[in-house]
């Protein structure tokens, strides 16, 4: 190799230096490209999460208040529940009232419903005597049946008593 000048020397160096810039250059610009193309992820990231947080919140929100609504609609029918029984029973009360009256003030509706009492009370008799005669008649085929049997001990007994002596 021989000798270089120093014009050489210097334009050498000056190259070496360019390409030197040149590397780095393109190594910190592929690095802060990597580090921007990183950021956009991170920050696309973060926007998706907050959106998905958002979106539970609403969610959350939402239940809450469809839970206090549906609580707030039973108390409501609880309330109108405590006002609505007496009124029924009160209005029951005065319908069945009006209708004893309606019946005992008029003659013809007395006389008839006097008589729809008289025929339940022959029917209830009726089937209560009919169940009676059935029970005494089985009582009195229970009684007979055990006579029957002690009679038939006493006879063989007397037989007993004549076949000794």
């Amino acid at each position: 190799m021989a000798a270089q000048t120093k014009t050489q020397r210097q334009a050498a160096a000056k190259k070496a230096a360019a390409t030197r810039k040149r590397n780095s250059a393109r190594q910190s610009g592929g690095t802060a490209k990597a580090s921007a193309r990183r950021t956009r992820s991170s920050a696309q990231d973060t926007a998706h999460t907050a959106r998905t947080t958002a979106k539970q919140a609403a969610r959350a929100t939402a239940r809450r208040a469809e839970a206090e609504t549906t609580r707030l609609g039973a108390v409501a029918h609880q309330a109108e529940r405590a006002v609505l029984i007496p009124v029924g029973a009160a209005l029951e009360a005065r319908d069945r009232v009006t209708n004893t009256v309606r019946t005992y003030s008029n003659t013809q509706l007395t006389r008839r419903e006097l008589n729809r009492f008289e025929r339940r009370g022959a029917k209830a008799l009726g089937r209560t005597r009919r169940t009676v005669e059935r029970q005494a008649e089985h009582v009195q085929g229970s009684v007979q049946g055990f006579a029957n049997d002690v009679q038939a001990g006493a006879r063989e007994s007397v037989d007993r008593v004549l076949s000794l002596g």
